[in-house]
């Protein structure tokens, strides 16, 4: 690593060619998933096999299209002088790479099914966007610069917040798929849990953090629950509810952190 003029830890010089060629995998494996498909089956006709309730209706995950652009503009904010010299990227590292290349994995591991391990992969991803995510909002409180909050902030907290929902998701198809009873509670009821930890989750991170972005994913992934045909009517009231919640939660932590 290297040290800035104000002494704060700088990205080293060879880190954004690092980083974009770990983006350009990730968006190559997305393409081949999508287009090839992978295994001869697309991401969503695989969603389609497990019918779980607390996955989202497919065009929630159009959000991935904004995550990716957000990251662009992350690889592309590194090659510039201001990015090489932000201390966020500097504490980020090697950890975009490795997060782009888990991304790659699990994509290839879902296609071919491999269930058990898509879970692993998927945790993994989320431990290392949870580092990532610490990293940056170490400069929060520093009066981060607007290349900062939209090129480096936003996108991970993005990315957090839904990788956050994704795992749960994947954790409750593989269970789905082993046939476990959830303890004779019903899907309904495991619905509600899933519904109130997604909610829980994004609030408390972005509560502590005075995070203004990361309970939007959270709020945009229950959105679609409640527009799910086949959906409880007391499911549609609490995704709806812990929806608002995190908006809510959102619209303060903005308010907390820029007042």
């Amino acid at each position: 690593m290297q040290a800035n003029r104000n002494g704060m830890t700088a990205a080293p010089a060879w880190l954004p060619m690092i980083n974009t060629v770990g983006f350009i995998v990730m968006i190559a494996m997305n393409a081949l998933a999508q287009f090839l498909p992978l295994a001869g089956k697309t991401t969503g006709e695989l969603s389609d096999r497990y019918p779980v309730l607390l996955t989202p209706p497919g065009y929630v995950f159009s959000i991935w299209s904004v995550i990716y652009i957000l990251l662009a503009g992350y690889i592309i904010y590194g090659w510039t002088r201001a990015g090489a010299v932000n201390p966020s990227a500097g504490r980020i590292g090697l950890l975009f790479a490795s997060s782009a290349l888990l991304n790659s994995a699990w994509i290839a591991v879902w296609h071919y099914e491999l269930l058990a391990l898509s879970v692993l992969v998927m945790l993994a991803l989320l431990a290392v966007l949870i580092v990532i995510y610490s990293r940056v909002q170490q400069n929060r409180g520093t009066g981060a610069s607007a290349g900062e909050t939209l090129l480096v902030q936003l996108p991970f907290s993005l990315y957090l917040g839904w990788i956050t929902v994704a795992t749960l998701v994947n954790i409750t198809v593989y269970l789905y798929d082993l046939g476990w009873d959830g303890f004779g509670w019903g899907d309904r009821a495991w619905l509600l849990i899933g519904i109130a930890v997604a909610a829980a989750v994004g609030i408390a991170v972005g509560t502590v953090y005075r995070e203004p972005f990361i309970g939007l994913p959270g709020a945009w992934a229950l959105s679609g629950v409640a527009m799910k045909a086949g959906i409880p009517e007391a499911a549609v009231t609490a995704a709806w509810l812990c929806a608002a919640l995190l908006l809510l939660s959102c619209l303060i932590q903005a308010w907390r952190r820029w007042r």
